[in-house]
């Protein structure tokens, strides 16, 4: 495991990018989630053959370190979840607001998986 910023209480430390310790980290942070992640990494793994790039197998790794750092950290979780379930509300101004949220999630996901 990799060393993190604190980031106050974490459910797993912050995993090494590599496919199993990624599989061993969602495992235990949001299990319901791995046969996705084994069909997201069979795809990945295809287009990397036929683009005969590594590019595919970077990308899955980085969309399940960032998706994994926000479920390993209860704050980012509970704020992605809270931007998620007001995507859809009657009143715009609420959308935009939580799409705003979602996108700085996000981004702080992937810059913590990046550093």
């Amino acid at each position: 495991m990799s060393t993190q910023a604190d980031h106050g209480h974490e459910l797993v430390p912050c995993p090494e990018q590599t496919p199993d310790a990624l599989r061993a980290a969602l495992a235990v942070v949001d299990p319901k989630r791995l046969p996705e992640m084994r069909r997201t990494k069979d795809e990945a793994f295809a287009k990397a053959v036929e683009w005969q790039s590594l590019s595919p197998v970077r990308s899955w790794v980085l969309a399940w370190a960032r998706d994994i750092e926000i479920a390993r950290r209860p704050d980012l979780a509970a704020r992605h979840a809270r931007a998620r379930s007001n995507l859809e509300p009657e009143d715009a101004t609420t959308a935009r607001e939580a799409l705003r949220e979602l996108s700085a999630v996000l981004d702080e996901a992937m810059k913590a998986v990046r550093a």
